[in-house]
């Protein structure tokens, strides 16, 4: 796997201590409140299982899963769902965990669909944002780090379901993907 990483943007230290710096400002945000932490699968659940152990207010979890990508790098700009949540979120405070926002596209979907649902609050959480990439103006609540356009894989991000249990966050070589 390291040889097809061109270089490494985040290493695994970096990482622990930015989701530190997140957790502890969730918590502040949240005393006295128990937001339900809804992890988009797959690329979101190591950073959810980091994130969550950094929070010292309670909080509850549930995973979504949608299909955008597929083995591809760029997204269809078509969000199916694969895996609904299973908790009512009606009055809830709910905080969206995601990966990456590349064109902000699947985070659009998924808000305007929690908002039917009518939770009292929907905040959103990136491991990793690419405002270059961004097709609409999306509000990103809590945001790890920016990246430029390059591909990235690891700790928990993929390409055709690799590389997601890299340790650190790297640029996959080009030729990989092309």
């Amino acid at each position: 796997m390291i040889k097809d990483i061109e270089k490494m943007l985040m290493s695994e230290q970096e990482i622990k201590n930015m989701i530190k710096k997140l957790g502890e400002q969730i918590s502040n945000d949240y005393i006295g409140r128990t937001p339900v932490m809804i992890c988009i699968l797959k690329g979101g659940f190591i950073f959810l299982s980091d994130l969550v152990r950094n929070i010292s207010t309670n909080v509850e979890v549930d995973f979504m899963s949608l299909s955008s990508y597929g083995d591809s790098t760029k997204s269809s700009g078509v969000v199916k769902i694969k895996k609904d949540i299973d908790v009512d979120i009606s009055g809830r405070d709910v905080i969206i965990v995601e990966d990456i926002v590349d064109s902000g596209l699947t985070l659009d979907y998924i808000n305007s669909y929690f908002v039917k649902h009518k939770p009292s609050s929907i905040k959103i959480c990136a491991l990793l944002d690419k405002p270059n990439a961004h097709k609409i103006n999306i509000k990103i609540d809590y945001v790890g780090f920016e990246v430029g356009n390059e591909f990235v894989v690891g700790y928990g991000l993929d390409f055709a379901q690799k590389y997601r249990n890299l340790p650190y966050i790297g640029v996959l070589k080009k030729e990989i993907y092309s």
